[in-house]
């Protein structure tokens, strides 16, 4: 499956109803089967027709970028966390100062992370994914 491939009629504007929270939206990671699918492909469409376009930047090695990035559970997280925030802040209920709270509190400290050298997607370039090898744990 390639998320980004895919050509909306429009970008979504919110997380779709996902069942169980008292707001509808459940998060993506507790998500499975096809509501995980949708759930991703409509972060796809935000980040590919949102996120990327407005605040992508150049990919370097000092600032990576995966072009697979939904292969990678913790961008995924972290993305589907911003688009979250970006909703909510981006309603007129937030106020004149939610966008600016979402590009300090939100968008800043995630694209750094996904970003970083030594992050998570260190090591991967355009045309070319590189998975991680994850540490373990010996608790059972």
């Amino acid at each position: 499956m390639r998320p980004a491939d895919q050509e909306p009629a429009e970008v979504p504007t919110a997380p779709t109803d996902q069942g169980t929270s008292e707001d509808g939206v459940r998060f993506i990671l507790y998500l499975d089967g096809v509501e995980y699918d949708q759930a991703l492909s409509q972060l796809a469409v935000w980040v590919g027709h949102f996120l990327l376009p407005v605040y992508g930047r150049e990919v370097t090695s000092q600032a990576p970028w995966c072009p697979e990035w939904w292969r990678h559970k913790d961008a995924v997280a972290l993305l589907y966390a911003l688009w979250m925030a970006w909703f909510e802040l981006s309603q007129p209920s937030a106020g004149l100062t939610g966008p600016a709270i979402w590009h300090r509190d939100h968008l800043a400290h995630t694209m750094a992370q996904l970003r970083d050298p030594s992050g998570t997607f260190a090591g991967c370039k355009p045309g070319n994914h590189r998975e991680k090898a994850f540490p373990v744990s010996d608790f059972v």
